[in-house]
């Protein structure tokens, strides 16, 4: 099954696409908001980046009919400054981007390649990279992290209130070297009787996964970074998909409107409508964040989206 962007058509309204900018889409995956802002596009140009070389290389292959109205780069959030400078959208005297928009939730394609291990549906080695070149492995703090490191490592990127006890079982039955196994001794070590609507597995695999690729203290990068590359006027569009990464995004929103350098659009979160749920069952956590450069290019006529 194709990937479905998440809340697409609101990230490209948000977005506010003049034909002749400069977008940045901080996570190409399958290219759905790379290939949405493109078709917007006629001088202008998006630099599409991901951490997954695996992504790039399929989304340069489907979105190949874009030619240069699109550049591919393999970069991480906190590379987001240089990454501009390589495509030399950061000139002497500009900022760089008229809008950036990063979806921060994990592509359907990296969950069914069990080769990846971000998924205990199937068996897979405990792999869970994002950049298969990096050398922390989900398999490494399986079988390394201490107990209670391993606890607080699972309460706090998976908001895991049972992680004392989850820890204490993997532990117990190491070595573990599959997603399988894993799942099935999380799932052991959880009482059927207190088990929510979620497997049991769910939040160790988010954890594990957040832990290995960094993936908030990336975020935070981002957030520090991307409203200073922003031309005037210019829009930062950001999808979360857990409270972890929506406090970030807000707390960050608040600090640069403090600062008097973005205006914060959404007064409330944007989450996805009963239709979209309905087609894409995975959008349901999903809350969406937008916020403006400050600048003379600003418009005081509200001229926003509803």
């Amino acid at each position: 099954m194709a990937h479905i962007p998440v809340l697409l058509n609101e990230a490209i309204e948000w977005l506010r696409i003049r034909p002749e900018g400069t977008y940045v889409d901080c996570t190409l995956g399958a290219g759905g908001y790379s290939q949405a802002i493109a078709d917007r596009l006629s001088s202008g140009r998006v630099i599409a980046i991901d951490r997954d070389a695996d992504a790039i290389h399929a989304a340069r292959q489907r979105l190949a009919g874009f030619g240069n109205r699109i550049v591919y780069f393999q970069a991480s959030f906190s590379q987001l400054a240089e990454t501009l400078g390589q495509a030399g959208a950061i000139q002497a005297g500009t900022t760089g981007a008229d809008g950036i928009v990063a979806d921060l939730g994990i592509s359907r394609a990296q969950i069914e390649d069990r080769a990846r291990g971000f998924s205990f549906l199937t068996d897979g080695p405990l792999d869970m990279r994002m950049d298969r070149g990096q050398a922390l492995t989900a398999e490494r703090i399986v079988n390394h992290h201490g107990e209670e490191p391993l606890a607080d490592l699972i309460y706090q990127f998976g908001e895991e209130r049972r992680s004392r006890r989850i820890s204490r079982a993997i532990v117990r039955a190491r070595p573990l070297q599959t997603t399988k196994p894993l799942a099935e001794v999380i799932e052991r070590a959880v009482p059927r009787a207190i088990r929510g609507r979620i497997h049991p597995a769910t939040r160790t695999f988010q954890a594990l996964r957040i832990a290995v690729n960094d993936e908030l203290r990336e975020l935070d990068r981002l957030l520090e970074i991307a409203p200073p590359l922003l031309n005037a006027g210019g829009r930062l569009v950001v999808i979360s998909f857990h409270s972890l990464e929506d406090r970030a995004v807000k707390q960050a929103f608040r600090r640069w409107a403090q600062r008097n350098v973005l205006t914060i659009l959404t007064k409330h979160v944007i989450i996805p409508g009963p239709d979209e749920i309905r087609a894409n069952p995975a959008s349901r956590s999903a809350k969406l964040r937008a916020a403006e450069r400050i600048g003379e290019t600003d418009q005081a006529d509200g001229d926003y989206p509803d």
